[in-house]
């Protein structure tokens, strides 16, 4: 697959993966107003072009969020500890036929919105009993 930025500065390449998972933990939604919809990869498996424009936060002891220092678009947010990143389906544009396969901090959803689709569902609990480390 591949995708970009809003202005073109960065782009990436990973391989062809149709599934997306969505987050409602608090920080995903104050940071793009609404879940998050990523896709995860390893390190090895993404290319990244524009490397020079990508600015990361780390918004916890675990984890980080980047995104393009030009145009703000979110590009990822990297899990530290296995160095796996979670690519914002935003950059792919209408090329994939995504469908979600999941859903994860679905205790902290809000009830103002409701997805159809029906998909595996991890609590917060059980979100940071798989990936915090110990």
């Amino acid at each position: 697959m591949k995708g970009h930025c809003l202005c073109g500065a960065v782009a990436v390449t990973m391989p062809q993966r149709p599934e997306f998972h969505a987050c409602h933990c608090g920080m995903c939604r104050r940071w793009g107003g609404g879940p998050a919809f990523c896709v995860p990869c390893t390190r090895d498996e993404l290319g990244v072009e524009g490397g020079a424009h990508v600015r990361a936060f780390g918004s916890s002891e675990w984890a980080e969020r980047a995104f393009c220092d030009r145009c703000g678009t979110h590009l990822w947010y990297r899990l530290l500890p296995s160095d796996e990143y979670m690519v914002s389906v935003g950059l792919f544009g209408d090329e994939v036929p995504f469908r979600m396969a999941e859903q994860i901090f679905i205790d902290r959803k809000p009830a103002a919105y409701r997805f159809a689709d029906e998909t595996p569902c991890m609590t917060e609990a059980e979100v940071f009993a798989k990936f915090a480390p110990p």
